[in-house]
């Protein structure tokens, strides 16, 4: 479910996950079905579990629905929307393999696939390797998690969808999900361990299969990837979706100051609320013991304001609308361990791997403009780094449709995104493309298609 359909007052901590984060594993009966088929036409139909016992199909392009079953028929809704969309889909028994898909009968694709257990940094975890049939070598991405709390290996359907476009993945519970062992935590650093021990246990598996090998992820994985291939020699490369090169404090802040805006307030406002953000970054990150005093100056100079109770963010709106003793009652479930004050940019300065950034030009989350700045910069200083915004999406690179009260509702994937992060982690550059609407930034932009000789070239815009 996208974080845009969930009050924020009920996640204040649990930073950027990805749209899916929410949801329960499948039955048994309906997880039989997960994997890719290849359809008659050629093409390749994902069907990942999904919320409730359901299932989610994608194809390549980013069009995706919601699979739910009654009574032994399949209904396919819209997107994350409630809205059939009449896509017809039906499966044969658990063990056929068989799907029917728009008209079109599909098999299940095989794959060579290794069950695996391996130490992070002081916790065994639980791992999977998914190979595309063969003997040859082959690009592998170790997939890094998000915020997410539960398993990687039951729920991430990459480990289907890249192996039937020829890319290996590693995937994995990590520390406190699925059957891995550990506590849950958001410490980047005991997370970024835990990845360099994955993707050595990848490369071990592989073996002579091993190809082009790195780290990729959406969301939180932004700071927990690239911190991990600062310390992973092996990692050719580093892909990331929707993650932020800010501090988890600043993008709180960039939250707040965009609550604000959305609710019609300017700079000046913005600039207020600055301190406001100030002080509960201070709370925060020092587990309630600083910034009270701060916060109680701010709440006399602004607090009978109009525009107070519109800042939401990450924990801003909880913390001001909450007493020392109350927060404090609540820590139990609401400290993640987060690495609140981590700072990313001098990891991005220094990381000397090709990157891939993918950033949603509209994300409500992790509200791009300063991680584009700040990408920009980095590649400026001559590293090789890669920066591409799909505009008029949110997080997740989700296309979405806006009701009168401001409310999204994500509709697809952004065509393009699926592609793109493919012909990159096989050849480290973009193809021809176009990849939907994509805005290359930085790196090589991909080669615009040849023009027809008859066809009369088109004016620049101004």
């Amino acid at each position: 479910m996208p974080y845009s359909r969930i009050p924020r007052s009920l996640l204040p901590l649990l930073l950027l996950t990805s749209p899916a984060a929410f949801a329960s594993n499948a039955t048994d009966t309906t997880s039989c079905h997960a994997g890719a088929y290849r359809l008659d036409d050629g093409s390749i139909v994902d069907v990942a579990n999904a919320d409730k016992g359901a299932l989610r199909w994608r194809l390549i392009d980013g069009r995706t629905g919601r699979l739910s079953e009654r009574d032994g028929q399949w209904t396919s809704t819209l997107g994350w929307t409630e809205r059939p969309d009449n896509v017809r889909v039906s499966f044969g028994d658990c063990g056929q393999g068989k799907i029917a898909f728009e008209g079109k009968n599909g098999r299940k694709l095989k794959f060579d696939i290794t069950e695996t257990r391996f130490e992070g940094n002081d916790v065994n975890l639980r791992g999977r390797l998914v190979l595309p049939p063969g003997a040859g070598p082959v690009p592998i991405i170790v997939t890094v998690h998000g915020s997410e709390d539960y398993s990687g290996v039951n729920r991430y359907h990459m480990q289907n969808l890249y192996p039937a476009n020829g890319v290996g993945v590693f995937v994995y519970d990590k520390r406190g999900t699925g059957e891995s062992g550990g506590k849950y935590t958001q410490d980047f650093y005991l997370l970024s361990d835990d990845a360099k021990a994955a993707l050595r246990e990848a490369k071990r598996l592989a073996g002579k299969r091993a190809g082009r090998i790195g780290f990729s992820g959406g969301s939180q994985a932004g700071w927990i990837a690239p911190l991990a291939a600062s310390k992973t020699p092996e990692a050719a490369f580093v892909a990331v979706g929707y993650g932020m090169a800010i501090s988890p404090l600043g993008e709180d802040a960039g939250q707040v100051a965009l609550d604000l805006r959305n609710a019609g307030y300017g700079d000046d406002v913005v600039a207020k609320a600055r301190e406001v953000t100030d002080a509960t970054g201070k709370i925060v990150a020092s587990h309630g013991k600083d910034g009270w005093d701060a916060l109680t100056v701010a709440r006399n100079k602004y607090g009978q304001e109009k525009w107070w109770g519109a800042m939401k963010g990450e924990y801003t709106g909880l913390v001001v609308s909450h007493t020392p003793q109350q927060l404090k009652a609540m820590e139990p479930e609401l400290d993640k361990g987060t690495s609140w004050d981590y700072d990313p940019m001098p990891v991005l300065r220094e990381l000397k791997v090709p990157q891939l950034w993918m950033l949603a030009g509209a994300d409500r989350e992790a509200p791009p403009e300063e991680t584009r700045q700040r990408l920009q910069s980095v590649a400026a200083e001559g590293r090789p780094l890669t920066l591409v915004v799909f505009p008029d999406t949110d997080h997740g690179i989700l296309k979405f449709e806006t009701a009168a009260n401001g409310e999204r509702t994500e509709t697809r994937i952004a065509d393009g995104y699926f592609r793109m992060q493919l012909d990159w982690i096989k050849t480290g550059k973009l193809g021809r493309g176009p990849y939907g609407d994509a805005q290359v930034l930085t790196g090589a932009a991909p080669a615009a298609p040849a023009t027809p000789p008859a066809a009369a070239p088109k004016a620049a815009k101004p």
